[in-house]
């Protein structure tokens, strides 16, 4: 029988006895959640935006999505890819139709869809009569996964410590830099891959210069532009796809965090010649593409794209950068050095060693969830349907403690 706990305390200590140690996790055990908020074992409330690290697109339990699992429980959760299935179809076309791309390639995680597009980069190159081309220019504090490729691909150290040799074939530019790209480009060069917003990396989005720059380099070289989207899609940003906002269009361009609404589902999206690379026998997984996670990206996407939810994103983004600007300059000008965003992931890069003591206030003090990234950046990835009330609430509690701080 599957042993029941009761509290917090149990879950948490049956936790730290049995689960492996690679996660650093907050005291509570969340047992529900509903629209913008979670629930842990003990019944505490909780304003979440943190939202499932902008997996939560639609917040928790939408009853859109509830009705989806329902309906595929009573179906087909699992079948080959040597078959088709409906809703594998149905994400690709809504992906497709909303989009600048041709085909879609699904995968199970974010770090499986990059692996995928430098798979993709390396073989097109040697399809194009370029067999000595195999390197993929990243950028400094990028992230793309945990893989050993796509952990060489983060241009961060931390990420690459303890795990050497590292894979070959990866050179890092600046962010925003053109020219820092610019020099690392030679014969052997057959990719470039960036966020058009870092999210790991701080919360830093691109110029509209440098997506530009990029694509110009790639187009001179005959070389594929490829953009992360993993945390920045799905209408993170106000779009379907965060480059949408910059009009510059990628060969390839990987999604997943929110496509899914919680269950792994990734893809690789690729236009043009990009689409004719990975043929059978070059890539591939068992899951990946499978009915239950299409499914729930189909009504993810409907949701999203018919229901306003992408330009509830992009208002409230605008809302919260504004407001927070207000409550920043009137009470913590010294505190803060940027506040930085793009529709609904948003950052306040701090000027303190690090921005974890106002994550602990706004949890212990206000029982508000958010997070600290790249050491001294607030994160605030919530779900999308959120409203100005649930937005005044993050930043009440951010500026009690700031001012607890003495900031």
């Amino acid at each position: 029988m599957i042993q029941k706990f009761k509290t917090n305390q149990e879950v948490i200590e049956n936790g730290d006895k049995y689960l492996y140690g690679n996660h650093v996790r907050m005291p509570i055990s969340m047992e529900r959640g509903e629209g913008a908020y979670v629930f842990d074992k003990d019944g505490k409330k909780y304003l979440d935006f943190i939202g499932g690290i902008a997996v939560n697109g639609l917040g928790h339990c939408h009853p859109a999505i509830k009705k989806c699992l329902q309906e595929r429980a009573e179906t087909i959760l699992h079948c080959s890819n040597y078959f088709y299935n409906e809703p594998a179809v149905q994400t690709a076309k809504l992906i497709v139709e909303n989009s600048c791309f041709d085909k879609v390639l699904f995968a199970n995680s974010g770090a499986e869809a990059n692996e995928g597009q430098i798979k993709l980069a390396r073989k097109y190159a040697k399809d194009h009569g370029h067999p000595e081309r195999y390197v993929v220019i990243t950028m400094k504090n990028s992230f793309h996964g945990r893989t050993l490729a796509t952990c060489t691909a983060t241009g961060q150290y931390g990420v690459h410590r303890y795990f050497e040799p590292l894979p070959t074939g990866f050179r890092y530019a600046e962010f925003n830099n053109l020219e820092s790209v610019k020099m690392l480009m030679d014969e052997y060069v057959c990719a470039i891959l960036t966020e058009p917003v870092q999210g790991e990396g701080g919360v830093r989005p691109a110029s509209k210069e440098f997506l530009e720059g990029l694509r110009k380099i790639c187009d001179e070289n005959d070389i594929l532009l490829m953009f992360d989207e993993v945390q920045v899609g799905s209408g993170r940003t106000g779009k379907l796809f965060a480059h949408q906002n910059y009009g510059v269009e990628p060969d390839t361009c990987s999604m997943a965090k929110a496509l899914g609404s919680g269950v792994p589902i990734a893809a690789v999206c690729a236009k043009g010649e990009a689409t004719k690379v990975l043929v059978p026998g070059t890539h591939g997984s068992t899951f990946a593409g499978g009915p239950l996670a299409c499914a729930l990206a189909a009504t993810t996407l409907d949701v999203m794209l018919n229901e306003g939810v992408i330009d509830n994103a992009a208002k409230m983004g605008e809302y919260f950068r504004e407001q927070m600007h207000a409550v920043i300059e009137k009470n913590h000008p010294k505190a803060v050095k940027e506040i930085r965003g793009l529709g609904m992931i948003n950052g306040i890069e701090l000027n303190q060693p690090s921005g974890q003591p106002v994550v602990d206030l706004c949890y212990k003090d206000s029982n508000v969830l958010i997070n600290n990234t790249a050491g001294n950046v607030l994160r605030f990835v919530p779900p999308l349907i959120v409203g100005k009330e649930e937005i005044d609430i993050v930043i009440k509690a951010v500026d009690e403690a700031m001012t607890k701080l003495g900031w």
